[in-house]
C-alpha cells in the first residue's frame, strides 16, 4: 500500500460551471486489451510506450486527491485494466478509502477475460459489483466481434466472480445486423443468472476499421421492439453512471439504457475521466484535456494536483456534440475509447 489510512480528507466538493457536483472518477490503468472489438479499435493498434502511463503510485495518489475532493466512487477502466501488471496491487491500496468511509465504492469495468483468477481478490478488497462487457453468446459471433476473445474464457470468469459474490452487471453494445436478434436472449440469460443487463449504442469515439453507422442501432427503436414481449416498469435508480433503468416483469430483472446519441444524458453528468497517462477529461465527448501527470510528478505535495484538478472542473462543458450520419465520416472523437476509459 503506497497511501496512509490517514490521508488528509480535504477541500471542497468538486462542482462544475453548471452546478454538477463531481462525485465519481473513471480512471483508465492501460489502453492496452487482450481483445480488438470492431467498435472500439482497429486491429492493428499502435498502444502507448510504457514511459508514458502513470504508474500505479501515481494512480493511487491521483485518486485520493479526487476521494479527497469529494469524489465518493472509483470505477478502474482499460483497455482491459486487469491486464495491467500488478493492477491488483492498486485496488488493495485504494481499498483504504473504502475501510475509511471516504469512498463509497469502488468498482471495475473488464471484458471477463482474466476475471477467473482475480475475481476473489477484487472482492477481498471491498469490491462489491462488477461490469462485464459481452456483446453476443453465440461463442463464433463473440469472436468476430472481439477479433482474439475467447467466450468461454469469459464464462469462467463470470462463475469465478459470482462465487465470490460479486454482482455483474452485463454490459452489451447494440450492433445493427449483429446482436440485435440476441437482445432478448440476453435479457433471459442475465436476468436468469441474477445479474443485470445494460444495453449501450456505439459512439463515434476513434478510428475504427469501417463505418459506425453500419453499427449503430438506436435504443429507442430496440426499446420499441422489446416492449411487444416484456413489460418495462421505468425505475428512479441510479448507479452512479448514465444509465436510464427499467424493470422488466417477466423477469424481476433490470434493463438499462446508456444513449448517448438518440438521448443524451448530459444535464446530470457527475463524471470525469482520467487516461493513463494522466489526461483529466471533463467530458467524454469533447477533446479538452487537463494534464495531471506534469504537477503530480512536480511535487510530492499535492498542491499543485489539487489546483489543477479544480481549475479543470471550473472547464466542464454542459454536453457532448455526438453525431453519427454518412455525412460524418470521421469519428467525433479521435481517440479511442480504450484510451479515455470506458
Amino acid at each position: 500500500m503506497w497511501g496512509s489510512s490517514s490521508d488528509p480528507v480535504s477541500g471542497r466538493p468538486l462542482v462544475d460551471p453548471f452546478g454538477r457536483a463531481i462525485t465519481y472518477l473513471r480512471v483508465s490503468v492501460t489502453d492496452r486489451c487482450d481483445f480488438r472489438c470492431v467498435y472500439c479499435m482497429s486491429e492493428n493498434m499502435a498502444f502507448l510506450p510504457k514511459r508514458d502511463l502513470l504508474t500505479l503510485e501515481e494512480l493511487d495518489r491521483i485518486c485520493s486527491v479526487f476521494v479527497g475532493q469529494g469524489v465518493r466512487k472509483l470505477r478502474i477502466t482499460g483497455g482491459e485494466p486487469l491486464v495491467r501488471r500488478d493492477i491488483m496491487n492498486l485496488f488493495r491500496s485504494l481499498s483504504r478509502h473504502l475501510d475509511s468511509g471516504a469512498l463509497d465504492e469502488l468498482t471495475v469495468t473488464t471484458n471477463g477475460s482474466q476475471l477467473a483468477r482475480h475475481a476473489a481478490d477484487l472482492a477481498a478488497c471491498g469490491v462489491q459489483r462488477i461490469n462485464v462487457s459481452i456483446d453476443t453468446l453465440d461463442a463464433d459471433k463473440f469472436h468476430r466481434i472481439t477479433r482474439w476473445g475467447d467466450l468461454s474464457k469469459v464464462l469462467d470468469g463470470l462463475d469465478a466472480a459470482q462465487r465470490a459474490g460479486l454482482k455483474i452487471k452485463i454490459n452489451t453494445v447494440a450492433l445493427k445486423g449483429v446482436n440485435e436478434d440476441e437482445i432478448e436472449g440476453l435479457i433471459a440469460w442475465t436476468h436468469g443468472r441474477g445479474m443485470d443487463l445494460t444495453l449501450i449504442e456505439v459512439m463515434p469515439l476513434g478510428e475504427i476499421d469501417g463505418q459506425r453507422i453500419d453499427q449503430f442501432l438506436p435504443l429507442s427503436l430496440v426499446r420499441a421492439r422489446l416492449g411487444a414481449r416484456y413489460t418495462l416498469d421505468e425505475i428512479d435508480e441510479r448507479t452512479g453512471g448514465p444509465a436510464r433503468y427499467a424493470r422488466v416483469r417477466e423477469t424481476g430483472g433490470k434493463l438499462g439504457f446508456i444513449t448517448p446519441m438518440t438521448h443524451n444524458f448530459c444535464e446530470s453528468c457527475n463524471r470525469v475521466r482520467l487516461t493513463c497517462t494522466g489526461q483529466l477529461f471533463m467530458c467524454l465527448g469533447q477533446e479538452d484535456a487537463v494534464d495531471l501527470r506534469a504537477p503530480v510528478r512536480a511535487s510530492d505535495n499535492n498542491a499543485l494536483l489539487e489546483k489543477a484538478i479544480i481549475d479543470a472542473i471550473a472547464r466542464k462543458p454542459k454536453g457532448h456534440d455526438f453525431i453519427i450520419d454518412r455525412r460524418h465520416a470521421r469519428p467525433a472523437v479521435g481517440r479511442h475509447m480504450s484510451m479515455t476509459g470506458g
